[in-house]
């Protein structure tokens, strides 16, 4: 480890959002200024996190940086560790990015959902359980100890059960449970593999954490059902196919706030225990594996893709996207190619950015017209001009075109990929001709036309959702098309790293491709 400051920063932006959620909960005169409290304790884990970040050494951004490390369990070999390399900070950085937008984008929405109720008191709620889900995101993708990630892992389900259960929609129970049983049959699997990893691994009242277990020998099959176990909790996370049915439920009966929190960021912690823990701990059983993964990542592209294009519902059609996206950063991370892990590291930035403008401005549209239905929509172009400009960029940056956010991880999660197999990048490519056909029929069906009689009144966005939500999403997702250097800076080592340590040797490399991602790279930034 590297870099271990005094100043606990992990530490003081975990702790900061979680007690300001306690305090929200707890004290009545709050409940009013419920939302505001929200945003404000939320800029300041933001502007901590920066500052945070001036202190990351770029340099060696392979390797963890901030660390703290106290005893936490010693008799069970469990430790309170918490680091970030490259791709860790970028991933925090995402999270404490979104949280104030999301929750400005709701300003009034469960006020004008439930009539006759504790107004104050329910929308203190929905931000108390925002602000505590912003604690549990920072650390999980902090976390150093497998036993500290895995608990973190699990309590994360809390938030999001009752955000779901309790401000969703009216099958919001049923969708609630479902995420739930899915969730936990994951995380049951996982806890087999983590008991398991603490009788093979080295023991020891450190005996849990990642560093202590890396290069620690566990046996040929002890280590490939250990793997199995943890890919397979990653795998429901993430969501990939066949065991991703519990998210377009999710995606529709949540507030467009929570599903972008969920599929933005909390749907990452799947890819990223897959490179944060099964590429470095379960070397072998990772190769072992990969082609069997690499065809449920094509599998998950063009299923997500195609099933998309039928929705009519405007939020289970962002939800089925996610999958086949979700399906480009699993392939990149398994096609065992640097340039493809890269891109794949990138894209869980990218498609954090994306989906989060799809889902927000997506719900913008639904709170106008009251309905998720698309073909209840038709003209709002020339009623809300403003929306139906930043959702066609939001479209856009998730087609992957070029100067916007998604381009560019693609590009090299493919690049890498035809190194490797060209078979399954040809495959993939498939979905980035589908993805024109999502994204632009339902916009060319909502937006053009003629405009509804009873749409002809609709308001266009306000001044708290363009400043607020739209600028800093649009700015984002134009910033990472136009100059992703400064992220491409932090997880290329990370790519390297891994790769050094886990790609297999005997795969034939392609100098030309690794010019080419270089020269995409450097062309970018500049």
């Amino acid at each position: 480890m590297q870099n271990t400051t005094e100043l606990p920063w992990l530490s003081i932006l975990i702790v900061v959002p979680l007690v300001a959620a306690a305090v929200l909960w707890l004290v009545r005169p709050l409940h009013r200024v419920a939302r505001p409290f929200g945003v404000g304790v939320a800029l300041l884990v933001l502007v901590g996190a920066v500052v945070m970040a001036t202190q990351f050494d770029l340099a060696a951004a392979g390797q963890q940086q901030l660390t703290e490390q106290l005893s936490w369990i010693p008799q069970l070999g469990v430790s309170y560790a918490l680091g970030v390399n490259g791709l860790g900070l970028a991933m925090v950085l995402l999270s404490v990015f979104l949280v104030p937008i999301a929750i400005a984008a709701g300003w009034r929405e469960h006020e004008r959902a439930l009539e006759g109720v504790d107004v104050a008191r329910r929308q203190a709620g929905f931000v108390a359980l925002v602000l505590a889900l912003e604690a549990m995101m920072i650390a999980v993708f902090a976390a150093r100890d497998v036993f500290l990630f895995y608990v973190l892992f699990e309590a994360m389900l809390i938030p999001v059960y009752f955000l779901i259960g309790a401000y969703g929609g009216p099958r919001r129970r049923h969708a609630a449970t479902k995420f739930l049983l899915y969730s936990l049959a994951g995380g049951l699997i996982m806890l087999v593999g983590v008991i398991a990893l603490g009788i093979a691994g080295p023991g020891g009242p450190e005996g849990f954490l990642i560093d202590s277990l890396v290069g620690a020998d566990l046996g040929l099959w002890a280590e490939r059902w250990i793997f199995l176990a943890f890919f397979v909790a990653f795998a429901v996370k993430a969501p990939m196919w066949p065991v991703h049915t519990w998210l377009p439920d999710a995606a529709q009966q949540a507030s467009p706030g929570t599903s972008a929190l969920l599929v933005g960021v909390l749907d990452k912690v799947g890819t990223f225990g897959m490179l944060a823990l099964c590429l470095p701990l379960f070397p072998e059983a990772s190769r072992w594996a990969a082609p069997a993964i690499i065809v449920l990542a094509v599998v998950s592209i063009l299923y997500g893709a195609i099933v998309a294009v039928g929705q009519r519902d405007l939020m289970r059609l962002v939800a089925f996207t996610s999958v086949s996206h979700f399906g480009f950063i699993v392939l990149g991370i398994f096609v065992r190619d640097e340039v493809a892990m890269t891109g794949a590291m990138l894209y869980m930035v990218a498609h954090g950015v994306s989906t989060a403008a799809l889902f927000l401005f997506g719900g913008f549209l639904t709170q106008r017209g009251g309905t998720q239905d698309i073909a209840s929509y038709s003209g709002m172009r020339q009623v809300t001009p403003v929306l139906a400009g930043s959702f066609l960029i939001a479209g856009l940056a998730t087609l992957s075109l070029p100067g916007l956010s998604g381009f560019v991880p693609e590009y090299l999660v493919l690049l890498g990929t035809f190194r490797v197999s060209p078979v399954a990048a040809v495959a993939a490519v498939l979905a980035v001709v589908v993805a024109a056909l999502y994204i632009l029929l339902p916009y060319q069906r909502m937006f053009t036309g003629r405009t509804r009689e009873e749409l002809a009144a609709t308001p266009d966005l306000g001044g708290r959702e363009r400043w607020a939500v739209v600028a800093p999403l649009v700015a984002a997702m134009l910033v990472l098309g136009i100059y992703p250097a400064p992220v491409l800076d932090a997880v290329r080592p990370v790519a390297e790293e891994l790769a050094i340590e886990h790609v297999d040797t005997t795969t034939s490399a392609d100098p030309g491709a690794d010019e080419a991602a270089a020269t995409v790279a450097e062309g970018s930034g500049k």
